[in-house]
Parts: structure tokens; sequence; C-alpha cells
């Protein structure tokens, strides 16, 4: 259904009212586990607090909507939404008694028009070194040198993030750890008991799920199954993820051609594209697989890494931010001891022939994952909302 925006005006009810604000929200084409955690926060909420959700519109969305009791508004750009925010906040102020800004290198501003008493400050993870990787300069630069300014500007709100790697990096920047709280990740699934997991392909294969992008590592992914080949070892890679051409040609195929590996949507490649799948095939397909690697370069959590655990596959991943929370510090995963290509070929090489160590990485990932679920990770949220509003 469309809304009228500019007539649409709040009514005050008993409940607590709470504007999010965010750059997409989990309907969006482009979402990911930050639209996740969002809406896990929010719906299982819903009941307690009237929640709107604003961010830009999409195509062929619906600009007014209700998802599991959460309320979706859709207008504008990523640009334009900030003024139809602060438009909609400013004529429902009386009603709005929490304003979320949620910050993924773009962020509302709401430090110039929302009182501190009621703003939460919500952010994932830090750009950093992400801005050279994901943007051409001289945007990159302009990215890098503003976000530590930027982020001082929220450095006194009330503030959620996800893990304990983000909130150090707040503290750095002068954030105050008493008004942090760890909104932790979790699932959305009752974890299988142990001994009734997937059994393993006889076929070696590892399995990244993920965005098609250099941020992620999945080039890197690659480049280590070709390095693994030219080594003798025949390893398979399935991509879980919603397909982009123009990334698998331009950037995935040159890396098969260097190495003579072969990639297609067939089950005989040595780069599998699974493409988008359900998520009963998506946790079959990490069930199965040998290990998840994910060499990204920064992750406020990295959700896929805790779903891999609870179906019995450890991960492979960098020394980075959240990637390094998710596998507890080297407990609970293998975690590269450097950033390279040839640290990742070390680690599945470990995965591949020793069993015994991988048979307890297998168990320590699990029993460390199955302790993170939305239940307890939404009573954390609405515990910091009452103490904010009582």
């Amino acid at each position: 259904m469309h809304s009228n925006f500019f007539k649409t005006k709040l009514v005050k009810g008993k409940k607590v009212t709470i504007l999010a604000l965010n750059w997409r929200d989990l309907r969006n084409p482009l979402s990911g586990g930050a639209e996740v955690h969002a809406h896990e926060m929010f719906s299982r909420n819903a009941q307690k607090y009237q929640i709107i959700h604003l961010a830009p519109e999409f195509k062929n969305c619906i600009n007014d909507e209700i998802i599991d009791g959460v309320r979706y508004i859709r207008k504008g750009t990523t640009m334009t939404v900030l003024f139809y925010a602060m438009y909609y906040y400013l004529k429902n102020r009386k009603v709005i008694d929490i304003v979320i800004d949620q910050c993924n290198a773009h962020r509302f501003f709401t430090c110039f028009y929302v009182p501190r008493r009621k703003r939460i400050f919500y952010t994932h993870q830090l750009y950093r070194e992400l801005w050279y990787i994901m943007a051409k300069p001289p945007i990159s630069q302009i990215g890098y040198l503003l976000e530590t300014p930027m982020l001082k500007l929220n450095r006194k709100d009330k503030t959620i993030t996800v893990s304990e790697s983000t909130k150090k990096g707040l503290l750095d920047v002068g954030f105050s750890e008493k008004n942090i709280t760890i909104v932790p990740n979790g699932i959305n699934f009752k974890p299988l008991p142990y001994n009734e997991l997937y059994s393993k392909d006889s076929d070696t294969c590892f399995v990244y799920a993920g965005r098609y992008a250099n941020s992620k590592g999945i080039n890197l992914a690659v480049e280590a199954i070709g390095k693994l080949k030219q080594n003798g070892k025949q390893i398979k890679l399935k991509l879980i993820g919603r397909e982009n051409e123009n990334y698998i040609d331009n950037v995935l195929k040159p890396i098969c051609k260097k190495y003579h590996l072969t990639i297609g949507k067939e089950e005989l490649n040595d780069i599998i594209i699974c493409g988008f799948v359900s998520e009963e095939e998506k946790h079959r397909i990490l069930g199965k697989s040998k290990a998840l690697v994910l060499p990204s370069t920064r992750e406020g959590w990295g959700i896929v890494i805790i779903e891999a655990a609870v179906m019995g596959t450890p991960s492979i991943v960098f020394n980075s931010p959240g990637c390094v929370d998710a596998v507890d510090f080297g407990n609970a995963g293998y975690l590269c001891s450097e950033n390279t290509v040839d640290a990742l070929v070390e680690n599945m090489i470990r995965v591949i022939e020793d069993d015994i160590e991988y048979e307890q990485k297998r168990k320590s990932a699990y029993n460390f994952s199955v302790k993170f679920n939305w239940k307890d990770s939404a009573k954390i949220f609405s515990n910091l909302i009452d103490s904010i509003t009582k």
C-alpha cells in the first residue's frame, strides 16, 4: 500500500514509540546481516513497543507495510531519505520516544535535530580500510578521513553494537563504555543435536557465503582453491549468495583462468556457483561442506560463521574485526596468522589433513555458537529501551 507520507501523523498510545532510521531494510535486495539483526531486535519487541522503520525506496517496493509487527515506511533515495527522516521526526516528535540512527557508512545526523535523551546510535562495524576497498578516489579518501570526526558526533549517545571488536573501535574514538550495549547476533532456527548433524561430502568441498565483493574476500577464497590445485589438491568451493555477473566475469573468471579452474553452476566445476538459495538449502550446503571460508577485511560479526558452526562446520577467517569474535579468537574456528591467500591455503590444508584437530574445531565451533539466539538478544535490546524510557 502507498501512504501519503506528508500527511502521516502518529497517534500517541500507551506503548513507547521508536523511530528506526536505516539506509536499507529487510526487503531491500541489497540487505545483509545488519538488516537481519535490526529486524530480529524490532520484530521480537513489536508487541511491547510501537516501532516505525524508515528507509529509502527500492525498485518495486511497497512504500508502507507491516512485517512481523514492525511498520516499514520507504521514502526517497539514500540521500533524500535524510530529509524525510528529519521531517517525519519533527512532525511526530511529541509522540516519538526514541530515535535509532543506524550507521552503515551512511548516517542520518540525528545529533542535529533529536535531543540526546531520545537518541540511540547503532552501528555494526567501523569502515576504516574498507573505504579504499569499497569506493574509488576521491570518495575513498574523503570517507576514510571523515569517519572518525563523524563518529565523534555520537560519542555521548547511548550506543548499540554487535561485537567486542566494534566496541573497542568505538572506545578508541571517545565513546563511553557505560553507554555501549552489545546486542549479539543470533540464529533463527533450532540447532540439531551434534550427533544428528549432516555428514560431510565425500568430495572435499569448502563454502563461501555472502556478497560478491573484494571486501568479503571471495576473490581470495577462489585464489586459495587455485593454489591448492597447483599443489595437487582436488578441492571444490561452493559460492552461496546473490550472483553478480559483472563481478564473476571481471574478477573471478580471470583468477580461474590463471589457475586453470572451472567455474559454473554444475557440481563438476572447481568453483560451483549456487546463487541465492533458500534458508534450508543454505543450511544443507553449510552442513555438508568441510569448512566455511570467509577472508573478510572487516565484519560487524559475520552471522554466517555461527550459522555454519551450528551445522557442524568450522570457519577459516582472517584476523579481522568481527570475524575474530565469531570464531572466539581462534578457539572456535581457524584464525589466519596473516591476512593472506597463503595463510588461507595453510589452514585449508590443516582442515583436510589433520582429522583430530578438525573434529576438535567442529565441536568447539558448535558449542560456542549454539549459545547465540535472537530471543536473548531481543531481551537485551528491550532492557536498554526500558532503561532509557523509564
